[in-house]
């Protein structure tokens, strides 16, 4: 099929509540994740899905076990007040569990019968008894559903379907003796879906300790391109330096609001103060605030009152506002998988979007290791006025040399692209060796801000966060 086919949600089958909500949401055309993953889903059986962040792979899940629940129950009776539910969704982090159970409350909006609750740490125990009971399906992350699930609060029996989304950050986040915990509790179920963003070694071991000889569905590798994100790499001298470079690129009028990921709790509270003192409105979100905060936070982002977020880790798989236009790492992440995870908060739903990328000369392995694991070089450029005094060095690898990796030490592979910048006509990195000089020519200091929306579909999100989609604005599931 064509690429730029796509067929409609009325095509796929679905529930008539469920047409209605995502017509109601302005989206009527299945991304490609939706269209290979909701007939397989309903269909039945387990499936292995691998997909690029933004691909829409939330409502990808969520539209066929819904419309499967309400199959079920097709005059919508209201469900005994027991914890019971027959659909589960894990998630690794709070925001997403939030994100995911936000967008399932949205496609369920016209139908009966079916309620949804969200099981999460950091918050209060009584009102999250209260809420499942008599819920359909619930969203929930590993160690808070065990909890209640050990004091008899919920019941996993009658499970009929598991989710495990974002099943490489599961593992990264050392889930996994929880999520067998979690299986064994619904082993009678006749579905399991996991959605990660490879299939790596670790991955297909998990899957093979859950899963009865699952599908596989692989609309991404490590090496898809985010052709609507700008990539763009400064070097820096000094962290004073990379100060300078980010106060240069926050100053872009193209800029709606930007996330700047930060390497620590203690440096997100550092530049977001620097920030503000200079003027900028800027707050921190990281996970050693309370649950209330950062969700507080986080509405705040989506309501557009926050135009700069300085965030830490936590936030990278959580944040689904199709305004940001612009990522900054001031600080590089641990791995280098977690670039393509951060890079995916912009350019959602069509969009267009730029990646600021600011690193030390000390940093030149981990530059290497996200070269080599997107297979593609990142285009160093230079500001007048603010260029390295620090002549460069001639690297020793070429991006794409040695084996792929999932952490910094060269190995691996992920989503990523070079794009066009403004005024110029040509592609910037590609099918250049990370031999040449990083220290490249000038360039112009702006990059095409965010585009409008290419169509309606669900223009994928690959990550979520909490709250209401703001006003007159459109929203992307993933």
């Amino acid at each position: 099929m064509c690429a730029t086919m796509t067929i409609s949600f009325k095509e796929l089958g679905l529930a008539q509540p469920l047409l209605q909500a995502t017509t109601a949401l302005g989206y009527t055309q299945a991304t490609p994740v939706q269209e290979k993953v909701i007939p397989a889903a309903l269909t039945g059986g387990d499936w292995m899905v691998s997909s690029q962040t933004g691909s829409g792979k939330t409502a990808a899940f969520l539209l066929p076990l819904l419309h499967q629940l309400m199959e079920a129950n097709p005059n919508g009776k209201p469900i005994p007040g027991r914890a019971e539910p027959q659909v589960l969704v894990l998630c690794p982090t709070r925001e997403l569990a939030q994100q995911v159970s936000t967008d399932a409350i949205n496609l369920v909006k016209f139908a009966k019968g079916i309620r949804i609750a969200t099981i999460m740490g950091g918050m209060p125990y009584g009102k999250q008894i209260s809420q499942i009971k008599g819920a359909n399906l619930v969203v929930a992350t590993p160690g808070r559903l065990l909890d209640l699930s050990n004091s008899r609060a919920i019941r996993l029996d009658k499970v009929k379907c598991m989710i495990i989304d974002e099943a490489d950050r599961m593992l990264d986040l050392g889930f996994q003796d929880d999520i067998e915990a979690i299986h064994e509790l619904c082993a009678g179920r006749g579905q399991t879906l996991m959605f990660s963003a490879t299939f790596a070694p670790r991955i297909m071991q998990l899957a093979t300790s859950l899963m009865n000889n699952p599908g596989r569905i692989e609309l991404a590798s490590a090496q898809d391109k985010h052709e609507n994100i700008a990539q763009t790499l400064h070097w820096a001298d000094s962290v004073a330096h990379k100060h300078k470079l980010l106060s240069h690129w926050l100053s872009d009028p193209s800029l709606e609001q930007a996330v700047v990921f930060a390497s620590t709790q203690v440096d997100s509270e550092t530049i977001a103060d620097s920030l503000r003192a200079d003027g900028h409105e800027a707050t921190a979100l990281h996970g050693a605030m309370p649950q209330a905060v950062r969700n507080r936070r986080l509405q705040s982002l989506r309501k557009g009152q926050t135009r700069i977020l300085v965030a830490t880790d936590v936030a990278a798989r959580g944040i689904d506002v199709p305004t940001i236009t612009h990522v900054i790492n001031f600080g590089l992440p641990m791995k280098a998988e977690d670039y393509v995870h951060r890079i995916g908060r912009t350019g959602r739903a069509g969009r267009s979007g730029v990646a600021i990328t600011l690193a030390e000369h000390r940093d030149r392995s981990k530059i290497r290791a996200i070269e080599q694991y997107t297979q593609q070089p990142l285009q160093a450029e230079v500001i007048p006025g603010l260029e390295p005094q620090e002549k460069s060095r001639k690297p020793s690898h070429r991006p794409g040399s040695g084996r792929p990796g999932r952490s910094f030490g060269g190995k691996g592979k992920s989503n990523a692209s070079n794009s066009h910048r403004q005024g110029q006509g040509q592609g910037q990195g590609e099918g250049k060796s990370f031999k040449q000089n990083h220290f490249a020519k000038p360039s112009g200091p702006k990059f095409a801000g965010a585009g409008k929306p290419s169509g309606p579909k669900f223009g994928g999100a690959g990550g979520r966060s909490s709250g209401q989609k703001p006003s007159g604005q459109k929203r992307s599931f993933a």
